[in-house]
């Protein structure tokens, strides 16, 4: 296998892609090619399809980054023959059958509940007023606020997606959990990323933890990157 130096970013619900900038700052510095996903959250096929389409472009292998929902979306989109290495970054890693629907069902007692708002016209919110201490308690105050107006409808059908062919189960994966993060308790995180069979750190950090420590969130990428290659 060639040396990994693609990169594909995949971001999650209420957010775009943009917010992966700090991340791709640090790893085209680092001699990366890094491409951004503006995947439209409306559903996993949807997703999938946006991710198939940036990683049929690609002049080789990738590691494939989600983060949260996105995590749902490398999951499928990651059997892509170009999809050497998977990353999590705080996401979602879902098992077959498995959707985000199903994985927050049933919250353990006193896990941090997401402040979602009842679906409208179908697609899902954020309170406004609570989205910064539950996604981005760590993010400079007028950066969160702006994420907190510019949020992206998250689709119920998105949310409802289900996995059929976990790519973790044939290919290695990384996983970064955020110690603080208050919308995916860490302990979910943590049984995730085992049961996935991942190379796991951990980091203090809030769910946006990809825009608070990008540097962190790159270090763990070349990580991935770095580790496939040593294995082939």
């Amino acid at each position: 296998m060639a040396t990994i130096r693609n990169i594909v970013l995949v971001h999650g619900g209420f957010v775009d892609g943009s917010g992966w900038q700090g991340v791709h700052e640090h790893l085209t510095a680092d001699g990366y090619r890094v491409a951004v996903v503006q995947n439209p959250t409306q559903s996993l096929a949807g997703d999938v399809a946006a991710t198939h389409q940036i990683l049929d472009s690609l002049d080789g292998p990738a590691v494939l980054v989600g983060h949260s929902y996105g995590g749902v979306v490398i999951t499928e989109a990651g059997n892509h023959p170009n999809v050497a290495a998977l990353a999590y970054i705080t996401a979602f890693a879902p098992d077959k059958g498995e959707s985000v629907s199903s994985l927050i069902a049933d919250p353990p007692p006193g896990a941090p509940v997401p402040p979602i708002l009842p679906p409208r016209d179908g697609f899902l919110f954020l309170d406004r007023d609570k989205f910064a201490a539950s996604f981005a308690a760590d993010v400079p105050e007028k950066l969160a606020a702006f994420m907190a107006d510019s949020q992206v409808p998250w689709g119920v059908v998105a949310l409802e997606g289900a996995v059929s062919e976990p790519a973790w189960q044939t290919k290695p994966s990384w996983y970064l959990v955020a110690a603080d993060d208050r919308m995916i308790p860490p302990p979910a995180q943590r049984a995730m990323s085992e049961r996935a069979g991942a190379t796991v750190s951990e980091t203090p950090g809030s769910h946006a933890v990809y825009v608070s420590r990008p540097a962190v969130v790159a270090a763990v990428i070349a990580q991935a990157a770095q580790g496939v290659d040593r294995q082939a």
